[in-house]
């Protein structure tokens, strides 16, 4: 059991399309850095939102969600209200092998603007774009850039594949593209 390295991020990548589109090194010059590092791979954020707004004093329930409780955006830049959250997906489609499981953590970058990306699982065998929750702890608008770096994934391998996968339970979320809200 263990956090794979580059060496095996990028083999997977190359013969079983772990994650496309793949880079083979860190894209920073400028921007927030994504692609390929020591032990993971950092993934950017697509240029569709959904941002949390009280305009409607709608009731935030997982069982009933409220489509009302988000604004549609698309865009370059996303800005996030003070001490509130955004939706967002990857740019990359991630395909989590059978005896690993991803780990999706927020980058240091935002996380010192008082950004920060929900730790997310991507579980063995699921397949998709993550959609991550990006919440603005700040008492400040917070500004995220689309097609640049929003989190890294750790692939952790476990001694010997699960039992049953994702795509054994049938996941909710699996194959997802667009933006996602809770679904029960």
């Amino acid at each position: 059991m263990g956090v794979k390295n580059d060496a095996w991020i990028r083999r997977m990548a190359r013969e079983h399309r772990l994650i496309e589109p793949f880079e083979d090194a860190l894209v920073a010059s400028g921007r927030i850095s994504y692609g390929l590092s020591s032990y993971g791979y950092d993934v950017r954020i697509a240029d569709e939102f959904k941002v949390f707004t009280n305009v409607h004093s709608a009731l935030v329930d997982p069982k009933a969600f409220d489509t009302r409780s988000f604004v549609d955006l698309r865009g370059e830049v996303c800005t996030i209200p003070p001490n509130s959250f955004a939706l967002g997906r990857t740019v990359e489609t991630l395909r989590i092998p059978r005896e690993v499981i991803g780990l999706c953590i927020g980058k240091s970058t935002y996380a010192r603007c008082g950004i920060i990306v929900n730790v997310t699982p991507l579980e063995p065998e699921w397949e998709g774009r993550a959609t991550l929750e990006v919440s603005n702890t700040t008492p400040l608008p917070a500004r995220i850039y689309a097609g640049e770096g929003i989190a890294q994934i750790l692939f952790v391998s476990a001694d010997a594949p699960c039992e049953v996968s994702y795509r054994d339970r049938g996941g909710k979320y699996q194959h997802q593209v667009d933006v996602t809200l809770p679904r029960v």
